[in-house]
């Protein structure tokens, strides 16, 4: 809806000053959509043919072009793609040109629907790396949808979360996490961890991360007690103190 292809039943919205549904050929000069799962860039001629199909669309200037395209390089690295016809491009490398089409026109907003879907965890570091530099150079406006929690932790300074169209959270990560999950976790290393029960400690989970360690939730303002604790008590090897993984926060704001 914020990006003009569904208009509401009910409601309204604002966007820069301009109701999105209402295509505004000014609106869409300075928003852009990328979609993981869907091509913007035409499958059988090379990424560089679609970017100067986008020059021409919103008419930039040959010098205002290219100044927007070696900046998009050195973030990206777009050169070695631009003569490859976009079906022999792997995904990551898709994905690079079609977020870099969408920001030929250099947008005040972008929308974003899972930009880093079925990319291996390289590609994803890459992308969310790029999208945090460009919204330090640039300043532009960049609302993230995204099932990785790992784009949301690393991009994202602003949640909101949104259960059957109804708002539940709007603030900043670690504040819904003091909220829904006001808790810690401790991951302990023994040096005979069958001899020990941790429960008296904590309520005991598992780690699917860390499987060597054994793990306790405790409250947050017993960490410290806690944890002098298991150092006093037991023989131990390793000690951590984790926040809940940001699954398990999302999952109880949705559950409350």
């Amino acid at each position: 809806m914020l990006s003009g292809l569904l208009h509401p039943s009910s409601g309204s919205a604002n966007v820069l000053g301009f109701t999105p549904w209402k295509l505004d050929p000014s609106y869409l000069r300075v928003m852009t959509l990328v979609m993981g799962q869907r091509n913007r860039l035409s499958w059988d001629i090379p990424a560089a043919d679609s970017f100067l199909l986008n020059q021409a669309i919103y008419r930039i200037p040959d010098e205002e072009y290219k100044k927007t395209f070696k900046e998009l390089d050195e973030l990206l690295g777009l050169s070695e793609l631009m003569k490859k016809p976009v079906r022999n491009l792997s995904l990551g490398e898709r994905m690079k040109c079609e977020i870099a089409a969408g920001l030929i026109h250099r947008p005040n907003v972008l929308f974003l629907d899972e930009p880093t879907i079925g990319l291996d965890i390289t590609g994803q570091a890459g992308i969310r790396d790029f999208l945090r530099e460009y919204n330090r150079r640039t300043g532009a406006t960049i609302l993230l949808t995204s099932h990785y929690m790992a784009d949301v932790t690393a991009l994202c300074e602003r949640v909101i979360i949104i259960d059957h169209g109804h708002l539940k959270y709007d603030g900043g990560l670690t504040n819904l996490s003091k909220r829904i999950a006001p808790f810690k976790l401790i991951g302990v290393l023994l040096s005979q961890p069958e001899a020990h029960d941790l429960s008296k400690y904590g309520t005991q989970v598992e780690n699917q991360e860390d499987t060597e360690k054994q793990y306790i939730q405790v409250r947050a303002d017993e960490v410290t007690q806690i944890t002098s604790r298991l150092l006093a008590d037991l023989p131990v090897r390793d000690i951590s103190i984790v926040d809940p993984p940001i699954e398990s926060v999302i999952e109880r704001a949705f559950n409350e």
